[in-house]
């Protein structure tokens, strides 16, 4: 067809079916668009058919409203309705009027959730009577050249024509368009926030499509819609501070007053108009920080100050589409640091709870991620989120969330004791037990772990029947990790642990029959924490035949670490009571502990565990001579006794003093052994000394004495006392120095202050003192042994033709047999 054969343009509208919006107070008028081209005869030379809606809002709509007068004046206003409809639109307006609102309270209630972003509605006052086509794209690119309100109605019309997906496309094809759109904003965005926000509209309607986001880096629109967006908030920071002058002057004059009234009035229309444009702006960025180079430009220019700023605001769809961006930046740790700075927990507590559930969906969810950073969940607790997000549990919208972010809380040893002032511990029980699945979820039962570990906490979970309707739900389903929850309540001391002694032949039965691992090294760790003085432990082990299944466990490669750690921990438990350790030591585990010691030598954990058994065994007379004559024990305990890890030393020193005690021989041994450690640390500290005093020079140097290269360090008696790091001779470490002792090896001027009794792994005061040295000196310098005799040293001072100890070598035998160090005799 020619252009020049056109001459007319038929338009014939047919009105369809009416509708209510399916959420606002609304009416949904379809109908049929049909355009005809005619030609100069008046015959049909092109037509076009659309199908077309018409959303007519009636706000005014309340329970006090006439409703037939308010059908008459919908029917006479909207010419697309047909008066015979009347009754039709009636009946509409009646059920709109009657329709329940779907709004919950404060999130306490489970209430509509989309989770989704909404596209922005277009701009208010820019909803045009008529239709655009794609086919008079000219005409509207021909409208931006004009002033401003053609510039504001031809951008309206491309963006009804961008909405359109189907229209992308061609209107890409068309160069012009992109180009002079992205000139206008350029140029006239500060003159109307309308035309601005049109065409930030459409070039997010090209955003939504990741195939187009090259055109849109192409003209810089990423970059403009940032110094448009931190432009606008310095608007708003000005309105503010104009509006708190006028506020305070209101107080002054009933003009002042007005004025403050009429300008409050106008903040709340231009407020409303920003927000739209921030929304479409922010949805804008979001779309282009698909790739995760241009988020990184967006940050350099403080994209996440902005939108922090922005958290102010009460708008909710906005606040929707900030927080949303926010947790998708919040999953790099820079960005997380950042908000912390511009302290986002603060901006988010109002959020929490509001009464938009998806608003609070993804306010939840960015804390989550921001749940990771331990100052900041510090920050959560003392700003009193936690009976807020407690107060969530009970929405099933969020409760998943919620129970996340608790658990993260939870980790914290000081937060743990602030959930007894909530009610999380009732309500976590009642989701346990109410749990219609075998296995719970795993967030809500690693909440429950978490919060056992906690004396108080555990105290609660055990009111009224908690603790039995907890075993019972675990031994009936076999839950390994609700088990592990009431093995963390068992460990407390108190009233909690009596509470066992019903359970323990469950327990046991556990520990005997059940194959699954997990299990068992729960239960096993149960009995473990049962450190009741009362408790007939012999009766269990001869009841369940646990001896044997003891010994079989402890063999090396017989299972797991952590089982095998349950099953050590659960030895030294039972080793308490005299008859279980007398039966424990003829059965022959003490031979598989120090096997299994040699064999995890490099665990200190289990070496641990296996030391407090041996220290146990030689607590008890029945038990005693079997450690100390007939097993290689006090050996291995000699060559830990200067381990890494300090509470194996601790253990071992307690052990070591008893053993002394008892056995002259063993006592000598451990005595020359701690001597020599003791000696070479010293001189060790003196070399030390000497060289950080002559600034790295070298032995043998001017300025130095003699006496290291040539003298024996002994004779120099001044080195022992008078130094840094003496205190009337006592060193650091708490070992006394040979010059304060006299000839029989006894402290001068009174004991020796620190030999206190022996403790034990569950008490607090347990200091596992290391005792000093009873080798003293002759007034000559001559060295004698504790009895007074002397005793021949090399230079040194370390007494010849005793042990010589390798520290070094772990794991070889000497000609005893004694393993885990080098022993020559």
């Amino acid at each position: 067809m020619q252009a020049e054969d056109a001459r007319y343009l038929k338009r014939k509208v047919k009105g369809g079916s009416i509708d209510v919006h399916p959420t606002e107070k609304a009416l949904v008028v379809n109908y049929e668009l049909e355009a005809t081209i005619l030609g100069e005869m008046g015959d049909p030379m092109l037509g076009e058919r659309k199908e077309c809606q018409k959303i007519i809002r009636v706000k005014s709509l309340n329970a006090n409203t006439d409703i037939a007068a308010l059908a008459r004046e919908v029917v006479e206003k909207c010419k697309l309705i047909h008066p015979s409809k009347l009754p039709e639109v009636e009946q509409l307006l009646y059920y709109l009027q009657n329709r329940k609102e779907t709004s919950s309270t404060a999130g306490s209630k489970k209430g509509e959730m989309t989770g989704k972003l909404q596209d922005p509605p277009p701009y208010e006052g820019t909803e045009l009577d008529e239709t655009a086509n794609i086919n008079d794209i000219e005409d509207y690119i021909e409208l931006l050249y004009e002033d401003i309100p053609e510039k504001v109605r031809g951008t309206a019309l491309i963006l009804q024509l961008a909405r359109n997906p189907d229209n992308l496309e061609e209107l890409l094809q068309n160069e012009t368009v992109i180009g002079a759109l992205a000139r206008v904003l350029r140029e006239d965005w500060k003159r109307s926030v309308e035309l601005a926000t049109n065409i930030v509209y459409v070039f997010f309607c090209f955003s939504s499509f990741s195939e187009f986001h090259g055109v849109i880096a192409h003209f810089k629109i990423g970059a403009l819609v940032m110094s448009i967006v931190q432009h606008e908030l310095k608007r708003h920071d000005v309105w503010v501070d104009e509006l708190k002058k006028k506020s305070k002057a209101a107080e002054e004059s009933a003009q002042a007053k007005k004025d403050f009234e009429k300008s409050f009035k106008k903040y709340q229309g231009v407020l409303k108009k920003q927000e739209q444009l921030l929304r479409v702006s922010y949805y804008l960025l979001l779309n282009l920080a698909e790739d995760t180079k241009v988020e990184m430009k967006m940050k350099n220019k403080s994209i996440i100050e902005m939108l922090v700023r922005t958290l102010e605001r009460d708008n909710y769809e906005l606040l929707i589409l900030v927080v949303s961006f926010l947790k998708k930046l919040s999953i790099f740790v820079e960005n997380k640091n950042e908000m912390s700075q511009y302290h986002i927990i603060e901006k988010l507590v109002k959020l929490i709870p509001c009464d938009h559930e998806d608003l609070l969906n993804i306010s939840l969810r960015l804390l989550l991620n921001l749940s990771f950073d331990t100052d900041l969940r510090s920050k959560m607790v003392k700003l009193g989120l936690m009976p807020k997000l407690v107060g969530l549990l009970s929405n099933e919208n969020h409760r998943l969330i919620v129970l996340c972010i608790l658990y993260h809380i939870s980790m914290d040893d000081k937060a743990k004791s602030m959930f007894t002032y909530t009610d999380c511990i009732p309500l976590v029980m009642k989701m346990i037990l109410e749990s219609p699945d075998e296995r719970l979820e795993p967030e809500l039962i690693a909440l429950g772990i978490n919060l056992a570990c906690n004396k108080r906490n555990s105290q609660l979970v055990c009111q009224g029947n908690g603790l039995r309707l907890l075993m019972r739900r675990a031994l009936r389903f076999k839950d390994a990790l609700l088990l592990k929850m009431i093995r963390n309540i068992s460990q407390h001391d108190g009233q909690t642990k009596n509470l066992f002694i019903e359970y323990i032949s469950d327990v046991a039965s556990i520990v005997k029959n059940s194959d699954d691992e997990e299990l068992v090294v729960e239960a096993l760790g149960i009995l473990a924490n049962l450190t009741i003085p009362d408790l007939d432990y012999e009766l269990i082990l001869k009841e369940y035949n646990l001896v044997p299944w003891i010994k079989g466990k402890l063999e090396p490669g017989a299972g797991e670490d952590d089982l095998v750690l349950e099953v050590v921990m659960l030895v030294g438990t039972v080793a308490m009571d005299d008859s279980c350790a007398a039966m424990l030591a003829k059965s022959g585990i003490i031979q598989c502990l120090i096997e299994l010691l040699n064999a995890k030598q490099e665990d200190d954990e289990i070496v641990c565990q296996i030391v407090y058994v041996f220290y146990q065994m030689v607590f008890h007379e029945a038990t005693r001579e079997v450690i100390i004559k007939q097993t290689q024990a006090p050996a291995y305990l000699i060559d830990l006794m200067h381990d890494k890890n300090a509470e194996i030393r601790k253990v071992c020193d307690n052990t070591l003093d008893i053993i002394s005690e008892f056995d002259e021989e063993w006592a000598r041994k451990i005595k020359l052994e701690k001597f020599r450690w003791h000696n070479s640390q010293w001189l060790e500290m003196v070399e030390s000394q000497q060289m950080d005093e002559n600034d790295g020079v070298m032995y043998g140097d001017e300025g130095y004495s003699p006496y290291i290269q040539e003298s024996d360090i002994l004779d120099r008696p001044d080195l022992f006392y008078g130094q840094q790091g003496y205190d009337d001779g006592e060193m650091y470490d708490g070992v006394v120095t040979p010059e304060f002792m006299d000839d029989y090896g006894q402290v001068q001027n009174g004991d020796y202050v620190g030999q206190g009794g022996y403790g034990n792994r569950y008490n607090q005061d347990y200091d596992g003192f290391r005792p000093g040295s009873r080798v003293g000196f002759l007034p000559s310098g001559q060295a004698v042994d504790e009895y007074g005799q002397p005793v021949e040293v090399d230079q040194y001072g370390r007494p010849i033709g005793g042990y010589q100890y390798d520290n070094d070598v772990r794991g070889s035998q000497d000609e005893y047999g004694y393993g885990r160090g080098n022993y020559e005799y």
